[in-house]
């Protein structure tokens, strides 16, 4: 591993289960000391890298519509088909929704919503921010979207309603992986040094998911088989080419359908 300057980076990571692996070198392995680490919502460290409070941070992929920022290249969070932590859950088919309700803690999940209700199912519905709870959601709006560890406390199989798992959907509509989230800072703080560590510890993570089960299901809630299924078949955390190549038409859709300085309404 590559020494990198005595001042510790700050970095900002995600709280959810998913970016366990590209952190686990960081917590329990040869990186932990190298960073100052604190865990947010990805908004949140999307803002914390934007004022300055974080020197990485792992940033939604919308964000990159908004600020300028350098890619660490090589890690960070993607799907090549159903994603199962990003549902859209419809009293009413897709085509008919008018009002959804939407966990804003993710503006790329939102952003997502908003491309694909816009371009698969040709709508673009009032979206309306409202704490992950489903049913007090579907009380307010024809749809609600749930992501991240919330998405994964619920059984699709026993919902009666429609349910849309929207990495899927941007697969089948593109062919392309669809991108979640990448670690990202200003130019300066990415440096080969950087690159090399988050690397290694993403490395170190996804050598060592049983390791993972076993501490994040008890401590999440949730079934030991789902976490490792969600690990290995559904989140993608070293990216490739075609995963950037999704990461621009994502982009550029979003920017087209998602109204300047908005996301979630």
């Amino acid at each position: 591993m590559r020494e990198i300057p005595a001042a510790k980076p700050r970095v900002c990571a995600v709280s959810f289960l998913n970016t366990s692996p590209l952190v686990w070198g960081m917590v329990h392995g040869p990186q932990r000391g190298v960073f100052e680490l604190d865990f947010q919502i990805p908004a949140i460290c999307a803002d914390h890298v934007a004022s300055g409070e974080a020197d990485i941070g792992i940033i939604p992929s919308f964000e990159l519509t908004r600020q300028e920022l350098e890619i660490v290249p090589g890690t960070g969070i993607a799907c090549h088909g159903p994603v199962r932590s990003i549902l859209l859950i419809s009293k009413r088919p897709a085509s008919k929704i008018q009002r959804l309700a939407v966990d804003s803690s993710s503006r790329t999940s939102v952003a997502l919503a908003r491309v694909l209700l816009a371009r698969r199912y040709k709508t673009r519905p009032e979206f309306v921010p409202h704490a992950p709870d489903l049913e007090p959601m579907l009380q307010i709006a024809d749809a609600a979207l749930i992501i991240g560890d919330p998405a994964l406390h619920i059984d699709p199989a026993t919902l009666p309603y429609e349910v849309h798992d929207l990495g899927a959907e941007w697969v089948e509509t593109t062919g392309l992986p669809m991108v979640f989230a990448v670690w990202a800072g200003p130019k300066e703080a990415v440096t080969p040094e950087v690159i090399d560590i988050f690397r290694e510890s993403c490395r170190y993570g996804r050598e060592r998911i049983e390791e993972i089960v076993a501490t994040e299901a008890p401590r999440r809630g949730i079934a030991p088989e789902l976490v490792r299924q969600y690990l290995t078949k559904h989140i993608v955390h070293e990216l490739g080419p075609k995963d950037y190549e999704g990461l621009r038409m994502f982009l550029d859709a979003a920017r087209a359908e998602v109204p300047v300085g908005q996301a979630a309404r």
